[in-house]
């Protein structure tokens, strides 16, 4: 495995950032994780745009262009030999500072791109679906940590994930404060209802994701109505099908929810549309890795 970090390759071994970095030591930066399908960074663009959007809402200067970074993206993805079912891991942090939590002590943002594999849930699930639960813990205000911001400050979602994890179960419903459902750990959510699609909208505190933009606007092409909605807990227990969205996790049904079971209990017809649909959406749709 080849690590570019500010513009070297480094195998694993080697591949070093200092304690010093206040992304490890405050959680100080940003990140976004994205997929290789058929010789193509998938929504490569889309995934650079949030990041510096990201990096803009904490005063975080990324040290390369767009198109530099894009590049050095895809020079990656080559380096490992990655032309298909791999997944990117682009981590901006602030770079090395002091003990101090003022980030303009910092000299410069370390740029690290990793390229690899990921298996989110196990094969079965993508078959038969999950079965989730709503956890105590909510999801970040907006206005102490904006949910749109892909940070590197992940506890709230670790602190959700280790509370479905005791529970027996893979992942994890959140509400925000409101007791409106937001999102999962990691994934957006989405309901069907009377052959409706439905999705919360952003400013119930989601991370607004790439995988559900893209399955919203599939849907919208295959003549599926698709609406953002606020939702309760109740609009998830009583819909007739559910399932979660995001670029590790691809689509996944949900077929249980806090012990109520999702319409018959068994993966429903549109889910199952979506799934076909989106793979093969993805093959076409991204950057192509050089040869």
């Amino acid at each position: 495995m080849k690590i570019y970090i500010n513009g070297n390759f480094y195998t694993k071994d080697e591949a070093k950032i200092s304690v010093f970095d206040h992304g490890f030591l405050y959680g100080d930066g940003v990140f976004e994780g994205i997929r290789i399908y058929n010789g193509r960074v998938f929504k490569l663009k889309e995934h650079i745009d949030r990041l510096y959007d990201s990096a803009k809402a904490i005063m975080l200067n990324i040290p390369m262009s767009k198109e530099e970074l894009i590049k050095a993206t895809l020079i990656t993805c080559k380096e490992n030999n990655l032309y298909d079912g791999g997944y990117i891991r682009l981590v901006v942090s602030r770079g090395d500072g002091d003990l101090g939590l003022n980030p303009y002590n910092c000299k410069k943002a370390n740029v690290v791109i990793i390229a690899a594999t990921i298996k989110l849930y196990p094969e079965e699930f993508y078959e038969k679906g999950l079965k989730i639960i709503t956890v105590p813990t909510r999801r970040n205000l907006p206005e102490a940590l904006s949910p749109s911001i892909k940070s590197l400050n992940y506890l709230n979602n670790v602190m959700a994930k280790i509370e479905a994890i005791n529970a027996g179960v893979e992942e994890a419903l959140m509400i925000n404060q409101e007791g409106y459902v937001s999102e999962c750990t990691g994934d957006n959510i989405f309901i069907v209802k009377n052959n409706t699609l439905i999705t919360p909208p952003s400013y119930m505190g989601i991370l607004v994701g790439i995988t559900r933009n893209s399955v919203m606007e599939i849907a919208e092409k295959d003549g599926i109505k698709v609406e953002e909605r606020v939702l309760t807990r109740y609009d998830v227990y009583t819909s007739d099908e559910c399932f979660l969205t995001g670029s590790a996790a691809e689509i996944i049904p949900v077929v249980e929810i806090d012990r109520r079971s999702i319409g018959n209990g068994f993966v429903g017809k549109i889910t199952k549309r979506l799934i076909k649909l989106f793979r093969e959406y993805v093959k076409t749709n991204g950057e192509i890795i050089p040869e």
